[in-house]
């Protein structure tokens, strides 16, 4: 019988990188979790405060909280270390052994990972950029600058498209446009003059029909756009465009956002830039 764990991610800054280690490594076990972040518990009076809610709620439960954390402040990092939980320090864990290969001493500073620094400050305004390129160019919106882009991704509405050009955005730094094909253009599907010109660029979202008019129902219940009838017929239409074009494409039913993003970058050969 599986007890559900409470699960600690704390950090000096926001908590992201803890959350994203913590829950790789959780997923390998088949435990229920109730998590908690905690993000910049950057001095001692905040770490004792979350020293006394980990110390509760093992007082409260019986079980030892997990605790994944990321504190580069010596006295911070003892204060989480002395709490009843089962303490990983995450980063500590890879720093010894790559002083030993590197030969040189880590240099600890809180919110390198994720702040805003001099040496990022480049990266960052590409980041910002690629967002605001992609808000501009979503669902159709403007087939302006297409030049631009990174990629063009097509499909039928609710296939996942924006989603995942905004994930690419934010956490890649691409510049994604996306462009909708609707049930008005089914009786004479083709691809519009200014897409053709970017045929490199284009890659298509797919998606199961029973997916996609379940996902419509929950947006627009009981009407012809979320038929099942009108689903099969628009998936139909616009998977056989993308085949008659030469349009790589990717089923997005069984996928997350991030998934079908990082298989979009592998696929069409693009970069990815870390933030």
């Amino acid at each position: 019988m599986n007890t559900e764990r409470s699960v600690f991610y704390i950090s000096d800054g926001t908590a992201i990188t803890a959350e994203v280690l913590g829950h790789a490594v959780l997923s390998q076990f088949p435990v229920m979790t109730h998590s908690v972040t905690l993000p910049f518990v950057e001095n001692v009076q905040r770490a004792q405060a979350v020293k006394a809610q980990i110390n509760a709620l093992y007082q409260q439960s019986g079980v030892r909280p997990l605790v994944f954390f990321s504190i580069v402040t010596p006295d911070v990092r003892e204060i989480i270390l002395e709490s009843e939980g089962f303490c990983q320090d995450i980063v500590q864990a890879l720093v010894a052994p790559l002083q030993s290969e590197l030969g040189v001493a880590s240099m600890p500073v809180a919110h390198r990972t994720h702040g805003l620094t001099a040496s990022n400050l480049g990266k960052y305004d590409a980041r910002i950029a690629a967002i605001d390129y992609t808000l501009a160019h979503d669902d159709g919106i403007s087939l302006r600058g297409l030049e631009d882009a990174q990629v063009i991704l097509l499909g039928v509405s609710r296939c996942g498209k924006t989603p995942t050009s905004l994930y690419l955005a934010m956490q890649f730094g691409v510049r994604a446009a996306n462009y909708p094909f609707i049930a008005d253009d089914m009786d004479n599907l083709k691809l519009p003059p200014a897409l053709r010109a970017h045929q490199h660029k284009l890659f298509g979202l797919t998606i199961d029909p029973e997916r996609l008019a379940a996902i419509r129902q929950e947006r627009a219940e009981n009407t012809r756009y979320a038929s099942l009838r009108q689903c099969r017929l628009e998936v139909g239409e616009v998977e056989a465009l993308f085949r008659t074009n030469q349009i790589r494409y990717l089923n997005s039913t069984n996928y997350s956002v991030e998934e079908i993003a990082t298989k979009i970058l592998d696929i069409m050969g693009l970069s990815r830039s870390m933030y």
